[in-house]
């Protein structure tokens, strides 16, 4: 029963092939908010299920975590579409959950640490595509030239969702490498972690930098901006909180 309940957290803490699961579905959601819902609610039922397993993580259910968020961290450097970055990046970050030694209780707030910046990015997205259709890199949009608020959050947003310092995603990293042995796990999490920063930076260069000759958007109100910045602060203070926890 506990090799059951194992196999089907990896529906929910998405190992490959069943992450196609994950991204298809995800895919299939089309007003955003919906698309937020489902990157909250998606890996809180994983950790549920690896929970109710009542058993330690086999250590080739953990590689085969590693390994998957490797693959999926790589994948996500090549990807021009910012919905489609966020399925693989959300798939890469879930999938190290295998990885993490902390309490249940911890890893569902490691788990919702990991989504809430791509949740943020999802609805700065969800707005970005109901102006201009679609969300690429392709699109050359400029947003730092037309749209300058639009692109600070976007900015920040993107960093925090590639668990740059203060995001509780990088405590989160930072904790699941200290409990690892010295050894390839802990290069291949490094790793990662090296490749989200890198698809992080191909994506804001494609959707910020530029002339802003390929779409007109109209910029985030003041009132907008002021609340995702709020949002962004908070899941800052948020990661403070969580380094209390895991380091």
């Amino acid at each position: 029963m506990s090799l059951v309940l194992l196999l089907l957290a990896g529906l929910f803490l998405p190992l490959f092939p069943a992450s196609l699961v994950f991204n298809r579905v995800l895919a299939r959601q089309g007003h955003p908010s919906r698309r937020a819902l489902f990157l909250v609610l998606w890996p809180q039922l994983g950790v549920l299920l690896l929970t109710q397993a009542r058993t330690s993580v086999p250590d080739w259910l953990a590689a085969w975590g590693l390994v998957t968020a490797l693959f999926y961290a790589y994948r996500a450097t090549a990807l021009r579409d910012l919905g489609h970055w966020i399925g693989f990046l959300a798939t890469s970050a879930w999938a190290l959950l295998w990885l993490s030694d902390s309490s249940p209780a911890i890893r569902h707030v490691e788990a919702l640490g990991l989504s809430a910046p791509l949740v943020l990015l999802t609805l700065i997205g969800g707005k970005l595509e109901a102006l201009v259709g679609a969300v690429s890199t392709r699109m050359n949009l400029g947003l730092a030239s037309v749209a300058p608020r639009y692109a600070a959050v976007l900015v920040v947003a993107v960093l925090a969702s590639v668990a740059t310092p203060l995001a509780p995603g990088f405590f989160s990293l930072v904790g699941t490498i200290a409990a690892q042995p010295p050894g390839a796990a802990a290069v291949a999490i490094a790793l990662v972690w090296l490749l989200w920063t890198w698809s992080g930076a191909r994506l804001i260069q494609g959707l910020v930098v530029g002339p802003g000759g390929g779409a007109r958007v109209a910029d985030l109100s003041l009132t907008a901006a002021w609340a995702y910045a709020a949002a962004l602060t908070l899941l800052g203070l948020a990661g403070i909180a969580l380094s209390e926890v895991l380091l």
